[in-house]
């Protein structure tokens, strides 16, 4: 009797080389496969001694990922802990490794340390809801040194009285207090700070069922702590749900909601981002916003599943969204499913793929005269 785990093996095998050769990046640039068989790599992040720490979701797993001899190719990946609640966002800090379960924020001391030994975590914050639909979390530490962590809403549209959820908040991870950055978010899976700025930036994802294209994805900027983001009232710039913005008036009086920086096109799930912060780049990727559209579901027609480079001008607004990596989309089959992104020290960009468990690398050859 054929062995199913040995067969799906074998077929991941044969499928990678084809994965790789599908993905398509501009002149100059080159990818290659950092990492195989990380289950369901989702957010990541970069210790001070090189190790890549990767969450997961519906895995339930956290590993490290090491290349020990520099060459840009994992030597070795390990499980750190597995049977967690969705730990899809995980951040490092002042050598700890803080992961982010659906209801919970756990830390590991010491983690580069530890990591080989099963290392028993710590709970640091339990105040989050523990509905796992948009349940599965993404976190950074700010610049304030407050750790963030969206809370999306447990549906696909409606107006919940608890109002932890559709919101983002910043963590005092000693204290146990927080604030609200943000509200009337749907399902935020990516942000960062712009190192120009240091104003925050989100992705949202947009409702479903209501077409095939309406109502937009987006990519967001939050003016001051609190500011309204319209769900679920409105989507993107002026898309009047038609369940809730009745009720708008009602439930928000004089509230106005923030306009989106960009309104993405409609179910191409927008999740990592970062500002291109490395040297490597070409001058026009500096300081610009890589996005991991992770791709559709609600869409009679796929779209998505690529990474796009938003352009800003010296104001610091968006003006051009350019493709960066294509070609994980073939017709209506899917070739990768891009999560996460960040940058190494050398300049090169990691980006995580839960679909096929696998970590790529995109770098910048350098022209030699």
């Amino acid at each position: 009797m054929n062995n199913p785990t040995k067969l799906l093996f074998l077929t991941f095998l044969a499928t990678l080389p084809g994965l790789l050769h599908a993905a398509t990046v501009p002149e100059g640039f080159k990818i290659e496969v950092f990492a195989e068989k990380v289950d369901g790599a989702r957010q990541m992040a970069l210790s001070d001694t090189g190790i890549i720490y990767v969450g997961s979701r519906r895995p339930g797993k956290v590993h490290a990922v090491i290349d020990s001899n520099g060459d840009y190719k994992a030597d070795k990946t390990v499980l750190i802990i597995d049977d967690l609640y969705m730990p899809s966002g995980l951040t490092y800090k002042d050598g700890d490794l803080y992961v982010a379960e659906v209801d919970k924020i756990l830390r590991f001391k010491d983690i580069d340390k530890n990591y080989d030994k099963s290392p028993k975590p710590e709970i640091v914050f339990d105040n989050l809801p523990d509905e796992s639909h948009h349940g599965w979390k993404y976190a950074k530490f700010g610049p304030d040194g407050r750790l963030y962590i969206p809370i999306g809403v447990p549906c696909n549209v409606c107006n919940e009285e608890d109002k932890r959820f559709g919101t983002i908040i910043a963590l005092d991870v000693e204290s146990g207090e927080f604030e609200y950055i943000a509200t009337g978010v749907r399902n935020s899976v990516g942000f960062d700070w712009d190192p120009l700025t240091k104003e925050f930036w989100f992705t949202d994802n947009g409702r479903d069922w209501m077409g095939d294209d309406v109502p937009p994805c987006e990519l967001n900027k939050v003016s001051k702590s609190g500011d309204f983001f319209g769900f679920p009232y409105v989507h993107g710039n002026a898309v009047k749900d038609p369940e809730f913005f009745s009720s708008f008036k009602k439930d928000k009086g004089n509230t106005d909601f923030v306009l989106p920086q960009w309104e993405y096109q409609a179910h191409v799930a927008p999740l990592g981002m970062i500002f291109y912060q490395g040297k490597q780049f070409p001058k026009k990727y500096q300081n610009s916003i890589l996005v991991a559209q992770h791709g559709s579901w609600n869409r009679s027609k796929k779209v998505g599943y690529k990474i796009v480079n938003m352009q800003l001008d010296k104001n610091r607004n968006v003006i051009a969204q350019n493709d960066f990596v294509t070609g994980w989309l073939d017709g209506e089959k899917v070739l990768g499913r891009p999560v996460d992104l960040i940058t190494l020290p050398d300049g090169s960009v990691l980006i995580s793929d839960d679909g096929f468990s696998v970590i790529y690398r995109v770098s910048y050859q350098v022209e030699k005269n």
